[in-house]
């Protein structure tokens, strides 16, 4: 039987896990909803919701996958015997592909926008054909099919390499080129006239808007921020090694993900601001706003700013492809591990059927759009029901067997390294695996069925 594969290093870990949390809704929801809700007092709300919720169930779902070491439906199978817990992972098999099938028509039009990025579109284009770009291309037909196939070709192919030559070596290059990025593109944003009031919408604090709705929101940014509940971090938890300490790698991976939150906060608004455009557009922020904003600034500094607009749409899609590939990775684990597929047309085959799935969602802003599930186009209908309803669900599967069905010696186990390490820490996180982080799961359920 072949070995099972590991990431190489701490480092490895936490890149591959960061690159699954990280992703587009780091880029265009965060900022926005940080201004909405007070600015700096709702970044002090979302790190409590990421201590007390998020980052509990983080350590619950990589307790599961290194105690198993299986993918999300053999680790509850081997860890609760005898038991039914194990079809609780059929969901967690489900879900992350669903959600690829819809995420992957998003990643393809920053497939689509680095390309007309590259050929100086943006920057040289009319401002009312820029501006009017977006809703043009998504409407269509064989544009938007064409990018959601390359994006997911490009999915399969870092699959493809496995673990250490797919998943960690891409992570390991992605990850660091995205935050100097970034880095380069707040340097760039903070110089133009006006960037101060971008600044001032998220950093001045305004408590008076820390109400209950700003309070589910941080538990909602901070619960599907990190990914939760939908079988990547159990399954990249399988890959790590037992000498790893899986609370500094998670403290390590809810740390770099909220970094990286507030720098494209820093990188969009105080362009957005000085460019007097209004900043809660949402996902339009991105593919609407910035390529009207890099064509107006192309007047005085068209090279700079066509650097600048390349640099920004690389940026969007390797954090598109970070956190998919680690969907795809859940499905291949279990085809691979429980079906006794290779991973080549494990890979494909999986791939496959999200891709087809996507061309529904993708057809969903065009010839489609008057087919409806619910009240909801078929894009819309997925987003819902897996953001809202799947993911909270399987992060309550996976607390609830952590905290009350799988030995509380195993727990100790896997996040002391065998009383080496994080005693002090280990009865914390225990108490709020077991108590708290169902508690919050169970607000985001209320709170998606009151809102």
């Amino acid at each position: 039987m072949k070995a099972r594969e590991n990431f190489g290093s701490r480092a490895a870990v936490i890149m591959a896990m960061a690159g699954s949390a990280i992703g587009l809704g780091n880029i265009w929801r965060f900022p926005y909803i940080l201004g909405e809700y007070g600015g700096a007092a709702f970044i002090l709300l979302y790190i409590v919701a990421s201590l007390l919720v998020a980052v509990p169930i983080f350590f619950a779902e990589s307790i599961i996958g290194r105690r198993s070491r299986s993918n999300a439906y053999g680790a509850l199978r081997k860890l609760a015997p005898g038991t039914r817990w194990h079809w609780a992972g059929i969901l967690t098999i489900v879900s992350p592909l669903l959600i690829l099938s819809y995420y992957s028509v998003v990643g393809g039009w920053s497939v689509q926008y680095l390309f007309k990025s590259l050929s100086f579109d943006f920057t040289s284009a009319p401002a009312e054909a820029v501006s009017g770009y977006f809703g043009t291309f998504i409407s269509s037909t064989w544009q938007p099919i064409l990018s959601h196939t390359a994006f997911m070709a490009m999915v399969a192919g870092i699959v493809l390499g496995g673990v250490k030559k797919g998943i960690e070596k891409f992570s390991n290059i992605a990850m660091p080129v995205l935050f100097v990025l970034i880095v380069a593109i707040i340097v760039y944003s903070l110089t133009l006239p006006g960037s101060a009031k971008g600044v001032a919408y998220l950093l001045k604090p305004d408590f008076s808007k820390l109400n209950a709705d700003a309070g589910a929101a941080a538990l909602g940014q901070a619960f599907f921020s990190l990914s939760l509940g939908v079988g990547t971090i159990l399954t990249y938890a399988s890959y790590v090694k037992k000498e790893e300490n899986l609370i500094v790698s998670g403290l390590g991976t809810a740390v770099s993900d909220l970094l990286f939150a507030v720098m494209a906060g820093f990188a969009i608004m105080p362009a957005v601001f000085s460019a007097g455009i209004e900043p809660g557009t949402g996902p339009g922020l991105v593919f609407e706003t910035l390529p009207f904003i890099f064509n107006r600034m192309a007047g005085s500094l068209p090279i700079v700013s066509a650097i600048i607009s390349i640099a920004f749409f690389v940026a969007i899609l390797a954090a598109a492809l970070t956190s998919a590939i680690s969907m795809l990775e859940v499905g291949v684990a279990f085809l691979t591990e429980e079906k006794g597929m290779k991973r080549v047309p494990a890979t494909l085959l999986l791939a496959f059927f999200t891709w087809l799935i996507g061309i529904l969602c993708s057809l969903s802003f065009g010839p489609m759009s008057g087919v409806r599930i619910l009240g909801d186009t078929f894009f819309d209908f997925l987003d819902h029901l897996c953001s809202n309803w799947l993911m909270p669900l399987g992060g309550l599967v996976f607390t609830l067997f952590v905290g009350w069905k799988l030995p509380k010696a195993d727990v100790r186990d896997e996040l002391t390294n065998g009383g080496t390490c994080n005693r002090v820490l280990y009865r914390v996180f225990y108490y709020l695996i077991r108590f708290v982080a169902p508690v919050g799961i169970v607000v985001v359920f209320l709170t998606n069925l009151l809102l």
